[in-house]
């Protein structure tokens, strides 16, 4: 049968999804030696956390089981999660919002999916786009328009520092220079730079959306105030043109799915339409355990003092062996970081490709994510789309013995691809 135009798109087969084929397939290998995955964003199973987590439902299963799992609850979200969020935001930041302010849903990616829908795409006077302000961003939100180039990126600055460090900077003149916008949206820390916002950025960003009666959304997966693996605590902001969106994801729980919004009434409102007009509502015994975690002070424990830590170590561990083992004649750079679980590498050589790179260390039996995956195609200057090209991800979940020996065969391949030149 053919597939509609948006059919087309959605059905298409993206960057990220071709890496996850080749990682079954390489999970099927019968010749032997051991493969490497430095590509995944699942978090790390860890053990104290999962123990938590493991505990709170099955509290959760002995008490609420019958009024959790066998009856169709609210579309906003159960109202015993919804109320703790409202006493969390309004107790930790000071917000003063009501349940008409929140949305539970099904994971911050289909959050994401449902203001872009409701924002984006065809109106009376024309069509509107995504626009991702400061990419490299998550490669996820490429796919959240349902039209045909619907999504424009707009590369972020790079700005070199000191020894092999840079980051980039939101352009903010070259964001409001975007024309026929219906919604912003950037990750904060960022996925997979693990950049924060600033402050100024931000206002400026808030300002445009003002100018342009559109939101902004801002995506804390891996921020405050959970699971907080931001170095320095940045509050969410309330603003009417923000939608702040929060997941369990990081903080223990991906497989759940389990989100929510916080934003004006009147887009909160929006958004529980669309949910109950497809998906009806988000799992309800996640929520109740989700709950129980944020009652009992469960979640801020286990983010201040176990994944905040965890992934700092890991951080600082891949960092000492990047210094150690990358050839020292190659100009690479590792993106400043605020948070996060990730390192972005940046080999700024006309001879150095990321798809090149992905190949040779499939080859020594590794998983990488090349860069081009986290821009938004087609490339809108050759400046971003040569640096694009020359970036990876590296995740830090996997353990520190599987790091460190991705990280010396990265330094190999690396080396033979620079003496090839």
């Amino acid at each position: 049968m053919e597939l509609s135009q948006r059919g087309t798109k959605m059905g298409g087969l993206s960057g990220i999804r071709s890496i996850m084929e080749d990682i079954a397939l390489a999970a099927r290998d019968a010749s032997g030696g051991t493969w490497l995955n430095l590509s995944p964003g699942n978090p790390a199973a860890i053990p104290e956390v999962t123990r938590a987590w493991q505990e709170l439902y099955e509290e959760t299963l002995a008490e609420r089981f019958a009024r959790s799992s066998t009856q169709y609850g609210p579309s906003r979200g159960s109202e015993e999660f919804v109320d703790a969020i409202v006493r969390y935001f309004n107790s930790r930041y000071g917000w003063g919002i009501s349940a008409r302010n929140v949305l539970v849903g099904a994971g911050c990616q289909m959050l994401c999916f449902i203001a872009t829908t409701l924002f984006t795409g065809p109106y009376t006077e024309g069509s509107r786009r995504l626009v991702l302000p400061c990419v490299p961003d998550y490669t996820g939100y490429t796919g959240l328009s349902m039209e045909v180039s619907g999504t424009v990126g707009v590369a972020g600055r790079v700005v070199r520092e000191e020894g092999r460090a840079f980051h980039y900077r939101v352009d903010l003149d070259a964001v409001r220079r975007q024309e026929a916008m219906g919604m912003m949206l950037l990750s904060s820390p960022g996925n997979p730079t693990g950049r924060g916002i600033r402050e100024d950025e931000l206002a400026g960003l808030i300002d445009i959306a003002v100018e342009r009666d559109v939101p902004l959304l801002i995506d804390h997966a891996y921020g405050e105030p959970f699971p907080g693996v931001a170095q320095d605590e940045v509050a969410p902001l309330l603003h009417p043109n923000v939608i702040n969106c929060f997941t369990l994801s990081k903080a223990g729980l991906p497989a759940e799915r389990l989100g929510f919004a916080i934003g004006s009434e009147d887009i909160i409102d929006a958004m529980v339409s669309f949910t109950a007009n497809s998906y009806l509502h988000a799992p309800q015994l996640a929520q109740a355990t989700a709950a129980r975690a944020m009652n009992t002070g469960v979640l801020d424990r286990l983010s201040d003092s176990v994944i905040r830590p965890y992934y700092r170590r890991k951080r600082q561990v891949a960092e000492k062996l990047l210094h150690e083992r990358l050839p020292e004649s190659v100009d690479w750079r590792l993106h400043s970081s605020d948070g996060g679980m990730f390192c972005w590498l940046w080999i700024d050589h006309d001879w150095f490709d990321d798809l090149a790179l992905y190949e040779e260390l499939k080859r020594r039996k590794m998983f990488i994510v090349p860069g081009r995956n986290f821009f938004v195609e087609p490339f809108a200057s050759p400046a971003q789309a040569a640096h694009g090209r020359r970036c990876v991800r590296l995740s830090l979940t996997p353990d520190e013995s599987v790091i460190g020996e991705g990280i010396s065969r990265l330094a190999q391949a690396v080396q033979e691809m620079s003496h090839a030149d």
